[in-house]
This record gives structure tokens, C-alpha cells and sequence, in this order.
């Protein structure tokens, strides 16, 4: 008897969840999109890291070193130096994560048996990069130095030293590689897409459920300003978040800003917008509140993998890296760590800002025109 009551609670159940259409999608679907997409995109393998050459000796050797490096897959080179000024702009400004500095006499070095010198800079605000960057490169350096001293040895009375190349990695922003360093900074941007999300994805639905979208409707009040004035303020909230976050990464992880904290607040408002400008856009999709909660948790783990906050974005193929530019973390990822670790200016996130800027008047326009003034 017992059983047959609970068999039909059961059904009774299975029959509501048929009803909700947009839940019994997500159950079905989240899980195999999320497995298809995270097992295709998550690889801690960094290949394809943006590389700047410094090269001071330009001679055919070097040139040679250069191309034999690029060839192996894991640096592509963006651009040549002309001093170091130029390699931590290209650092500093996000543009690229290694940079090869070739000193003078590197080719006479070879030739005449002496030990030759080469310096590899590395932007540490990413431990990850840091240790594939450097461990291939001293992989490729011993190579090339076991060939140079197999062809001495083939010529009888060629001079030979013990090492013909020698690499000095030389770690900027981060010397000692300190997680803490480069998680904290992430951890705001992370805070703020799970809060600011979540807390508007249910604005409209909860004026649904409370029945109170009917004096919205009646009011002489604007879509676009609907929109605006539910974003208002919680940006407040946000801010709120953030300040936490900075302080005790500071006072307790020992996480010290080297750029503009007004430039990093200035920048955060934008992301803070967007992310509550796209909580609204699953608030007028949403029929209920607990739909509206599916959504954003939907939502939040494709901005953790992706945006470059738990694993490299050099390391993800190409089209997961298309997909990752479309998320407001991954510009305001960038945004924060260059200006916490690195002393990023206006100037050199000026590319990072476009995007996000663009990001967030897409997702207010579409959120306006989502929302109408009639019963839904």
C-alpha cells in the first residue's frame, strides 16, 4: 500500500517536470554539452604562447634559433624588439607572454667554442604559462646544445665548452611564482559573474511570481529604462565585493597592486553592467525564479574553464578561444591581472576594454528589447 502511494507521488513528480520544459532541457542537455565542450576545450598542455624576440645579434645563427623555437609549436612570435623597453610593453600590455632576448657576439660564441648566452622573460602573472614556457625552452635549448657539441666533436681541434648554449629564464611580475598572486586578482572577477548574475536573473521572474510585473506594465516607465534602473543598484553591491576581495588579498595573501586602483574601478564597472545586464537577459527568459537559478548556474561554470581563470587560454583550441572571447570574464581577466600585477595603463587594455564595452551595450540592447510591456 505504502508503495503504491509513493509510485504515485513519483509520477505526479515526473509529470510536473514534464510541464517545466526549460528545467527537463537543462537536465538533459547540461550535461552533455558541458562533458562535449570541457573535454574538447580544457588542456593544461600550453602550445602557441605569444612570443617577442629580442635579438641583438641579427645574424643567421639567431635567425636560425628563432625558427627552429617557433617550429616546435609551443611560441609563436608576435613581434621583434628593439630594446627592453619594448619587451615590457609587449608584457606589460598583455601582448605577449615570452619574450627570447639573443644577446650580441651569440653567433662568434658558436663558432669559437665559447659558452653562448640566452635570456628567456616570462610574464609570471600565470604560473602555468611560466612552467611550460621555461621547461620547453630549456628542453630545446639542451637539444640544440647536444647537437653543437656532437658536430665539435666530429672536428678534431675545435675548441668545445661544456655547455655551448646556456638558458636564463628571468620571471617578471611574479619572480617567486606565488599562486596567491595570481588567483586573488582572478578570484574578483570570478565573485562578481556568480553575484551579480545570480541576484538579477531572478529580478524579473520574482516580479512574475509576486504578480507585481502587472504595475510595471501600467507605469509609464521605459524598456530601456527598466533595464538600466534594475542594474543601478547593485552595482553598488558589486563595488562592495570587490573593495573585500582587494583588501584581503592584500592585508592577508600579501597580494600588492602596482597600477591604478581609480583606472581598475573605472574598468570594473563595465564588467559589473555586464554581468548584470546578461542576469537580466536570463531573468526575461526564465518563468520562474528556480529557472532563472539553472540559467546562471549554467552559466557560471563555462566562465570559470574558459575564461582563462583555472586553465591557460593559449591552451585551448581555437574555436573554445572564439567562445571564450564572447564571455565578459575573460576581457575582465586580463583587465585586473594587468593592472594588479603588472601596472597595465589605459593604453595598453585599450583592446580588453573595446571588447568588454562592446559586450555590454550588446547584452542591455538585447535585454531591452527582450523584456515587453505586456503580460508574459
Amino acid at each position: 500500500m505504502m508503495s503504491g502511494r509513493v509510485f504515485v507521488i513519483a509520477w505526479k513528480e515526473l509529470l510536473q517536470l514534464r510541464r517545466d520544459r526549460l528545467t527537463m532541457a537543462m537536465m538533459l542537455l547540461l550535461p552533455v554539452i558541458q562533458l562535449l565542450l570541457f573535454g574538447y576545450a580544457i588542456n593544461t598542455d600550453v602550445r602557441h604562447i605569444a612570443t617577442i624576440v629580442y635579438d641583438q645579434d641579427q645574424s643567421a645563427e639567431s635567425r636560425d634559433l628563432v625558427r627552429t623555437l617557433e617550429s616546435t609549436g609551443y611560441y609563436d612570435v608576435v613581434g621583434h624588439a628593439q630594446g627592453y623597453d619594448d619587451v615590457e610593453h609587449a608584457l606589460r600590455a598583455g601582448q605577449a607572454r615570452v619574450a627570447l632576448v639573443v644577446p650580441k657576439n651569440y653567433a662568434s660564441d658558436i663558432v669559437r667554442g665559447r659558452k653562448a648566452h640566452l635570456q628567456l622573460v616570462v610574464d609570471g602573472s600565470d604560473p602555468q604559462v611560466v612552467g611550460s614556457a621555461t621547461n620547453t625552452a630549456a628542453s630545446f635549448v639542451a637539444a640544440r646544445s647536444a647537437e653543437l657539441m656532437v658536430a665539435r666533436l666530429s672536428n678534431a681541434g675545435m675548441p668545445a665548452a661544456d655547455v655551448p648554449i646556456e638558458l636564463e629564464p628571468n620571471t617578471w611580475y611574479n619572480p617567486d611564482l606565488r599562486t596567491a598572486v595570481y588567483v586573488v586578482p582572478g578570484l574578483v572577477g570570478v565573485l562578481l559573474t556568480m553575484t551579480m548574475v545570480m541576484l538579477t536573473a531572478m529580478a524579473i521572474a520574482r516580479e512574475r511570481e509576486r504578480g507585481t510585473l502587472e504595475q510595471l506594465i501600467v507605469s509609464p516607465v521605459k524598456r530601456i529604462e527598466l533595464v538600466v534602473g534594475k542594474i543601478v543598484p547593485y552595482v553598488a553591491i558589486g563595488y562592495v565585493q570587490m573593495t573585500l576581495v582587494l583588501l584581503v588579498g592584500r592585508f592577508v595573501f600579501g597580494v600588492h597592486i602596482v597600477g591604478s586602483m581609480p583606472l581598475l574601478y573605472a574598468f570594473a564597472l563595465m564588467f559589473i553592467a555586464a554581468n548584470l545586464a546578461l542576469g537580466l537577459v536570463f531573468s526575461t527568459v526564465a518563468q520562474t525564479q528556480q529557472q532563472a537559478m539553472q540559467m546562471s548556474f549554467f552559466f557560471l561554470l563555462p566562465n570559470i574553464l574558459l575564461s582563462g581563470f583555472m586553465f591557460p587560454y593559449e591552451g585551448m583550441p581555437r574555436p573554445a578561444q572564439w567562445l571564450a572571447q564572447g564571455l565578459p570574464l575573460t576581457h575582465f581577466l586580463r583587465i585586473v591581472r594587468g593592472i594588479v600585477l603588472r601596472g597595465s595603463d589605459t593604453r595598453d587594455l585599450a583592446g580588453e576594454v573595446v571588447w568588454l564595452a562592446a559586450i555590454l551595450v550588446a547584452l542591455v540592447t538585447f535585454t531591452s528589447l527582450r523584456f515587453r510591456k505586456k503580460l508574459l
